[in-house]
């Protein structure tokens, strides 16, 4: 499939969930625009490709070294045993006891998981002979204080993770909607930090290039580099992902060389050139676990409103199996009469992680009319301000779609408009 593609068919298939989705447009629709991000041509990283590149850019870690490795949690696609298996394997070569070694799951402001959901994302082998900690934001007495950055975000962290000799961070590099790019030290600064840390650091997101895309300006992204400085972090091994979630490149280095060098890479299987506005996007996040709650599923949202002219209509597919995504999110909406009275009122209350999420949402729905096809009820779908519906048809029937201009992007969330990449460039 071309990354832009004059589509003919009327039936059309969208990733859904761990599934796909399927509609009819109208017989009077003759043509609409299929957007994929960028084929890749090469073949996909295997573990042998990375324990090799492991070798050959050599950490200094010592067999007596205490190693904390920091890794996503279920939220995050990520091929543990492509990129996990391996770099163990290399600390078994180094001869470090795996009694010596800790893997800490990452889940910043999520709800920390319970121990048998480890064995849903991370090999067996694994759950079975390391030890495991998954990180709770909100634990103080599991924290330690490291000073504050220049935007004076206070940096806190998890404090096993923190003592450790070596400090690992797995991850991906891929575009995010306020941060700019996942990966590097974020696994660590945001995954592993304290409440009160993220949401300083968050709270830039009111500040200007705070866009998918951005690194070099974005004071959110910056801020993050120094809370990463500060934690120490050893090396971090991080993949760029094709939008079919293969690997097509890993990087095992510094957290700001990693960046600097996967971000090309990163644009390269992400961004598209795209023509004028549409009037109608229709946009998946891609599937599960990228749609696993609309918290995470908004990320294709942002970058459907990219490519929606003002006044335009977004239809967002996304499973949403685990609901909301966040609590403080849905408690913020309760009470809500639009996105108007949604802005004025995060503009009075102290910024919080949660309530960011409507803040981001209505900014996007004051220009656009979105509905949203996933497995939430209706009635918490309109407590969100949006417009659930049942099927991609019932759109088809409210709209006049005559003259239309019409997008489809089966996989919104790594699929970034070239604007981005030509204004925001890190070259």
């Amino acid at each position: 499939m071309n990354k832009f593609t004059k589509m003919r068919t009327k039936i059309c298939t969208l990733p859904y969930g761990s599934g796909e989705i399927s509609f009819q447009f109208p017989e009077n629709i003759t043509r609409y625009d299929g957007i994929y991000p960028p084929e890749t041509q090469e073949a996909p990283w295997m573990a042998e490709d990375v324990l090799n590149l492991l070798r050959k850019n050599t950490v200094s870690i010592l067999s007596t070294s205490q190693v904390a490795i920091a890794i996503n949690d279920k939220t995050r696609p990520m091929h543990y045993d492509v990129l996990l298996l391996p770099l163990l394997h290399y600390l078994e070569e180094l001869r470090v006891p795996q009694e010596r070694i800790t893997l800490y799951i990452s889940t910043g402001t999520h709800v920390p998981m319970p121990a048998h959901e480890y064995v849903d994302f991370i090999p067996a082998e694994v759950v079975a002979r390391y030890s495991i900690v998954c990180h709770d934001c909100d634990k103080h007495d599991q924290l330690v204080q490291l000073g504050a950055t220049k935007h004076g975000t206070p940096v806190l962290v998890n404090r096993r993770f923190h003592e450790a000799e070596i400090k690992i961070t797995l991850g991906t590099i891929e575009p995010h909607h306020f941060m700019g790019f996942s990966g590097g030290a974020k696994t660590a600064g945001i995954g592993l930090a304290g409440r009160s840390t993220i949401e300083a650091n968050h709270h830039l997101l009111l500040q200007p290039h705070t866009v998918s895309g951005e690194y070099e300006r974005n004071p959110m992204r910056q801020d993050l580099e120094e809370i990463g400085d500060m934690i120490g972090i050893t090396a971090c091994l991080n993949a760029v992902m094709n939008y079919k979630k293969e690997i097509v490149k890993v990087f095992w280095d510094t957290p700001r060389k990693v960046m600097q060098q996967g971000i090309p890479e990163s644009q390269r299987v992400t961004q598209v050139h795209i023509p004028p506005m549409y009037d109608l996007v229709i946009a998946s996040a891609g599937g599960f676990p990228k749609d696993i709650n609309l918290y995470q599923a908004q990320k294709a949202l942002t970058h459907a409103c990219m490519i929606c002219k003002e006044g335009g209509t977004i239809v967002l597919i996304a499973e949403c199996r685990e609901g909301y995504g966040n609590q403080q999110y849905a408690d913020f909406m309760q009470g809500k009469n639009s996105f108007q009275q949604v802005l004025d009122e995060f503009g009075r209350v102290p910024f919080q992680i949660g309530p960011h999420k409507a803040y981001l949402i209505a900014r996007q729905g004051l220009h656009h009319t979105i509905y949203l096809k996933s497995n939430i009820s209706d009635e918490d779908v309109r407590t969100l301000l949006l417009t659930p519906i049942h099927s991609i048809e019932e759109v088809f029937s409210e709209l006049d779609l005559s003259g239309m201009r019409i997008a489809v992007l089966p996989y919104a969330t790594t699929t970034v408009p070239y604007s981005v990449r030509k204004e925001n460039s890190t070259e």
